[in-house]
């Protein structure tokens, strides 16, 4: 019972992964998710539970380059490769203001970058001088490693 519990939320976070792609408007490449109909067998208008298993079936298919039944490191590695690539292009359509293609510094969201960097630095700023001694940065950057005491 624990396995197919197990299975199935393996499948559920690889259809919600493949249906996060698509929502966003991602087809036809690696990892991305068939149209509503193809997933849809019945053409009832709903999806049901084993039709979206069957979804986490077309997405592993989708990775298996080879047609192997397996997921290599080599075809995780391209899936992700993939995904990036798709972020990327979705970021850089999000944000090129002018449509030349590529970011330039105007164009990057520098009111959230700058809002992070704030908290990160008065959490960074121990003794709240409102500066950081080489010692309060080096704890902020074993923090962000993972490596604080916290």
């Amino acid at each position: 019972m624990k396995t197919q519990i197990l299975m199935t939320a393996m499948v559920a976070g690889l259809t919600l992964t493949a249906f996060d792609a698509s929502a966003q408007g991602r087809r036809g490449g690696h990892g991305s998710m068939p149209d509503f109909s193809v997933l849809d067998v019945d053409g009832n208008g709903q999806l049901t539970l084993e039709e979206m298993q069957n979804a986490g079936a077309a997405v592993f298919a989708a990775n298996d380059a080879d047609g192997d039944g397996a997921l290599s490191a080599q075809e995780l590695t391209a899936a992700a490769q993939a995904r990036m690539a798709e972020r990327v292009a979705g970021m850089i359509e999000k944000l090129d203001e002018n449509g030349d293609g590529v970011l330039q510094q105007d164009e990057m969201p520098e009111r959230r970058v700058g809002r992070r960097m704030t908290r990160h630095f008065s959490h960074a700023d121990t003794n709240e001088d409102g500066v950081l001694s080489a010692e309060e940065f080096q704890q902020m950057a074993d923090k962000k490693r993972g490596r604080g005491n916290h």
